[in-house]
């Protein structure tokens, strides 16, 4: 059978290092060389003839980390690789999926582009912003989700489950199937990049415990938006939210951590340090070990819920 090699991007090493653990592979290796102009090397060795799992995610900084994915995807081509995926759990530019104007990018088709015309021939990713993903990425891509390693943390039961947007209602919805919780949702106005105003709470949360959920917290201006109207509504004080992502920009940890969340659940999608006592990192490795074990098999991935 063909080797199966782990090659670790700069972005999230740690994450690499669990996933190879996990399978018994050998550690990732990979230098990687920046000029005094901000140029990067990446240089991966041992690679020919292998099935290789390139693990980088995107976080800010985006561009960087973008660039330094292609650069690694090109340099296992050229060494000669049997196959390549590009194992990108937080994909970057997914929020970019369609066009507001007349005149702007659609970034999630370009750099999708990107990462097939570098050398990956399949793409892994977990709960990326934009449904559409796999009808735009010009090669095969695996949509895995968090949603099961975050509700365990949670132990879900006689709680009111919060999407703090419309767009967050589909991954809500994972977490209320096959439980007696109830389903609420925000209906929010953003004003810019990091404010954000409540239009209206849709469902009954008075007296109950809320579970704020989505796929990514960036500023934290929706979770503190939601969470003003949970109170006006006189929802129980204990809030917990969980995101797969923990993209954390514009202080948005001292935001959360003023607000006086009961637990703030992220996964290792992106990397985390020195975050505040209620902040808590759940692990994805085995989730991706499992589904990176399958691929090498050619075997069958578990099918991800629904969000039709």
């Amino acid at each position: 059978m063909t080797v199966l090699r782990i090659i670790a991007g700069s972005a999230n090493p740690g994450l690499a290092a669990a996933i190879a653990n996990y399978l018994g592979a050998s550690p990732p290796e990979t230098v990687l060389k920046r000029f005094p102009d901000g140029e990067l090397r990446p240089t991966v060795d041992n690679v020919g003839g292998s099935d290789v799992y390139v693990v980088q995610p995107t976080p800010p900084p985006v561009n960087d980390h973008l660039a330094e994915l292609l650069l690694l995807l090109d340099a296992c081509q050229r060494a000669r690789a049997a196959r390549i995926t590009a194992v990108v759990p937080y994909l970057g530019y997914a929020r970019q999926d369609r066009r507001t104007r007349a005149g702007q990018a659609l970034g999630v088709a370009v750099f999708t582009r990107a990462i097939a015309a570098a050398g990956a021939q399949r793409l892994i990713v977990v709960d990326p912003h934009t449904p559409v993903l796999e009808a735009i990425c010009p090669i095969p891509t695996e949509t895995l989700t968090a949603v099961p390693t975050l509700a365990q943390e949670i132990a879900l039961s006689e709680r009111v489950i919060v999407a703090p947007d419309e767009g967050a209602v589909k991954l809500a919805e994972q977490y209320v199937r096959g439980s007696t919780n109830l389903l609420a949702v925000v209906r929010k106005r953003r004003e810019s990049g990091t404010t954000v105003s409540a239009l209206e709470l849709i469902g009954e949360v008075r007296g109950r415990l809320p579970v704020l959920i989505d796929d990514m917290i960036s500023t934290g201006a929706t979770i503190e938006t939601a969470l003003g109207l949970l109170r006006v509504r006189d929802a129980a004080p204990d809030v917990t939210v969980a995101a797969t992502h923990g993209v954390f920009v514009h202080g948005a940890v001292g935001r959360l951590h003023r607000l006086g969340l009961r637990r703030v659940l992220v996964t290792d999608t992106i990397a985390h340090r020195q975050l505040p006592s209620e902040f808590q990192v759940c692990s994805i490795a085995p989730l991706l070990a499992e589904a990176i074990a399958a691929m090498h098999t050619d075997g069958a991935l578990r099918s991800p819920p629904s969000t039709a």
